[in-house]
């Protein structure tokens, strides 16, 4: 007697599918990948028989037949920080339109957990990776080695042979200190987070050159980690001393929402007693309160680049710098 194909033992194949919905397996394949239209009628047997069997299409041999397994990596400092948690999402949305799905992964901001995370997505066979390091040039000789493409995301300054995308933060920090001294205050401070290495955030020699410019002196610098309990201790650290200044630059909106709760305990008035422009613009900044005049980094057009250049026309290495622009809130006096 022979056996139906719903009643074949083990996973159902593309052949199974064919057999009960009466076509070839071609056909099949154009149902389930969408490459190629068939009659409404057929395209329903196959579905229904692609139902009952219960089929899942084998990405390992589609993978196989186009030389591609259609997925990309992405690893971010962390998910807990909402800017990364936007980047991502733009750079999930940008890739889906070339039909990549993105694999995301976090480094806890640890170089060694960096390299780890780097070659656990190698493993995975992704097509692609973009990094947003924890230092401004990363270690990728072993991905060279792997013949993987990578994008460095999120970073200001170029790094030697390959693609990378990032912010201007000097004209970033050009604007927060600009606007701050428009509204008149002379003593503008800055709380910052350290890097990994031993460079120079491009924030803090941004709001120097812009200090300089403006023949102001500089303010008090408090630093800390780029998250909300960083802004918090840095403030704490600034009125416990008595150097608070008339106005802040925050390095990014985490940390001024830490500066925020740091103020608002202390009884000083935001933006009446203190001025704050932060850097990002993400929802942090939207749902402070008051709400964070913020440097906003154009997320998407980010992504995209980052997209088109690892999945664009092969080309030499490039350094791509987008602009950031000014997004008004409350915290700084206007």
């Amino acid at each position: 007697m022979s056996r139906s194909p719903a009643a074949s033992p083990g996973r159902a194949t593309r052949n199974d599918v064919a057999k009960l919905a009466g076509v070839s397996p071609a056909v099949v394949s154009y149902v389930v990948n969408g490459t190629k239209r068939v009659g409404e009628a057929t395209e329903e047997r196959v579905r229904e028989a692609v139902a009952k069997l219960g089929y899942r299409a084998n990405p390992s041999a589609r993978a196989l037949r186009l030389g591609s397994t259609e997925m990309l990596g992405m690893l971010m400092p962390t998910a807990m920080n909402p800017y990364f948690a936007q980047l991502a999402h733009e750079v999930e949305v940008a890739a889906a339109k070339h039909g990549y799905l993105v694999i995301t992964s976090s480094s806890d901001s640890s170089v060694a957990t960096e390299r780890v995370q780097l070659e656990q997505l190698a493993g995975r066979l992704v097509d692609g990776i973009f990094l947003c390091s924890t230092v401004f040039d990363p270690d990728l000789r072993n991905l060279d080695l792997a013949g993987i493409p990578i994008v460095v995301l999120n970073n200001s300054a170029s790094v030697p042979a390959r693609d990378s995308v990032g912010v201007d933060l000097l004209h970033g920090a050009h604007l927060a200190v600009e606007h701050l001294a428009e509204h008149g205050y002379e003593e503008i401070g800055l709380v910052i987070g350290g890097t990994t290495g031993d460079e120079e955030d491009g924030r803090e020699t941004g709001w120097r050159e812009s200090l300089d410019r403006l023949r102001l002196e500089p303010g008090p610098i408090a630093r800390g980690s780029f998250t909300p309990d960083g802004g918090y201790d840095a403030m704490r650290r600034l009125i416990r001393t008595g150097d608070v200044p008339r106005a802040l630059f925050v390095a990014s909106d985490q940390m001024g929402r830490g500066v925020l709760k740091a103020a608002h305990e202390t009884g000083l008035r935001v933006p009446e007693d203190l001025a704050i422009v932060s850097f990002d613009g993400s929802l942090d900044a939207t749902y402070s309160w008051p709400t964070l005049t913020t440097v906003a980094q154009p997320l998407s057009e980010m992504a995209e680049a980052a997209v088109e250049a690892l999945l664009g026309p092969q080309h030499e290495p490039r350094h791509l710098v987008v602009d950031a622009h000014l997004v008004i809130g409350r915290s700084c006096g206007c």
